[in-house]
């Protein structure tokens, strides 16, 4: 906790200060405690030195240097806890581009639940087919997402009306069979 706290001080341009800056501050603070009531002190423009505080950072690398966009957004998305909520809607916003212009043209994710992907097919035997290659689809999945962002694949036919009607329907009927594929 202490070491995450310490992280994001830094982030903010809020470090610890270095040996001359804490000495600084400490002879400033003893000099206006031990001054008498209404005794000027000497005032300068700024209160302390700006560059002994971390203000300037010379031609060296800093934590106050301003940082690209993509990297303050990974950081904002790792320590907020939505890797997994930004990965769920880039499976869903990036499907085509995840799987291919083919198999994007007749299945569509449906739904991403606790590291589950629920796919479903146009026909029955595209889905049979997707079945079969759930594994090539899982070595994508972890090669652009990352590993364990994607763990299961549940593929389903198309939807079907039910042909169950009436209050009474008899065990055992054969319903529409392959139908609708």
């Amino acid at each position: 906790m202490l070491n995450r706290l310490r992280i994001s001080a830094t982030a903010r341009g809020e470090g610890r200060l270095n040996k001359a800056a804490s000495k600084k501050l400490i002879r400033d603070f003893g000099a206006a405690m031990s001054a008498t009531p209404g005794s000027k002190r000497k005032r300068s423009f700024y209160a302390h030195d700006p560059r002994l505080l971390g203000g300037y950072s010379g031609p060296s690398k800093s934590a106050r240097d301003p940082k690209p966009l993509t990297e303050l957004m990974e950081t904002m998305i790792a320590s907020r806890g939505w890797k997994e909520p930004v990965a769920v809607s880039s499976v869903l916003a990036r499907w085509e581009q995840l799987v291919g212009a083919h198999l994007a043209s007749y299945a569509r994710p449906v739904s991403f639940n606790d590291s589950t992907v629920v796919i479903e097919c146009q026909t029955t035997p595209q889905a049979v087919n997707l079945r079969m290659m759930t594994h090539e689809i899982l070595k994508v999945f972890e090669r652009e997402l990352g590993a364990g962002v994607v763990q299961k694949i549940q593929v389903f036919g198309p939807e079907t009306p039910s042909w169950k009607r009436g209050r009474r329907v008899a065990p055992g009927m054969r319903g529409p069979r392959d139908t609708y594929g």
